[in-house]
């Protein structure tokens, strides 16, 4: 293994490290000491890939930011019903909740705005829904009287409640809460045209594409990337500072 590649792997860690800190404590109480413990490297080796705490927080909200588009545009731009497209993109942001600290921790420290970061998480999350409605819209798909925008604005109330309540009990993420939510919206949005023709549990083909992530708690090893931190965005940082592990 190359120096710029431990150097990667170091920075990958450290990122999972701070967002299961921040999540569990805070970013108030959390500690650069715990993020380079949980990590398995030195504070050195922390100071060296980030100034403080501030930039530790950043580098999370950038890795969820990332895995978050993913998410969206993976359905944003897909073929078929465009309702059925965003009932199965919540399923899949779900998942990746249940399944990623890093995701959790950046939308945590995203809305906290706890070091006055600006960045908007979920400004990318209101783009995927409101479009995708629009595109139903064209579509014929939406019963009479119903418009993008003002279902755009149930539709991000009740998910956002979700991943609030979540923080608390992960229950509120499964696919029946979802699939309870979905059951009561889809009568009143979706045409008669489409009626039994849509599933508020999620289609089959959205139904495997968190198979293989971590579950909650289970952790993944010092040094390996979980699913909100890409490893090719850490070694293309890494090429650019030229990183070496300390």
């Amino acid at each position: 293994m190359t120096k710029q590649d431990r150097a990667v792997r170091t920075r990958l860690a450290l990122i999972r490290s701070a967002a299961e800190q921040f999540e569990a404590r805070g970013y108030v109480r959390a500690s650069l000491a715990e993020i380079s413990a949980g990590a398995g490297v030195s504070s050195g080796a922390l100071h060296f890939h980030f100034a403080n705490k501030a930039a530790v927080a950043e580098a999370v909200e950038h890795a969820a930011e990332d895995a978050l588009r993913e998410a969206a545009a993976r359905h944003r731009h897909g073929d078929g019903s465009a309702l059925q497209r965003l009932v199965d993109v919540t399923h899949h942001i779900a998942r990746l909740l249940c399944a990623d600290v890093v995701v959790r921790a950046g939308l945590r420290l995203n809305a906290e705005q706890a070091a006055g970061r600006v960045r908007d998480l979920r400004r990318g999350w209101r783009e995927c829904v409101l479009g995708l409605l629009a595109e139903a819209e064209r579509g014929g798909e939406l019963a009479a009287g119903v418009t993008p925008q003002r279902t755009s604005a149930v539709v991000l109330a009740a998910t956002t409640g979700i991943e609030v309540l979540a923080r608390e009990d992960h229950g509120w993420l499964t696919r029946p809460s979802l699939t309870d939510l979905w059951q009561l919206l889809l009568p009143c949005l979706a045409a008669p045209c489409l009626a039994g023709a849509l599933d508020p549990a999620g289609s089959s083909s959205a139904g495997s594409e968190s198979a293989g992530r971590e579950t909650p708690g289970s952790g993944t090893p010092s040094g390996q990337a979980g699913p909100g931190v890409r490893a090719d965005a850490g070694r293309a940082d890494a090429g650019r500072a030229g990183l070496a592990l300390r």
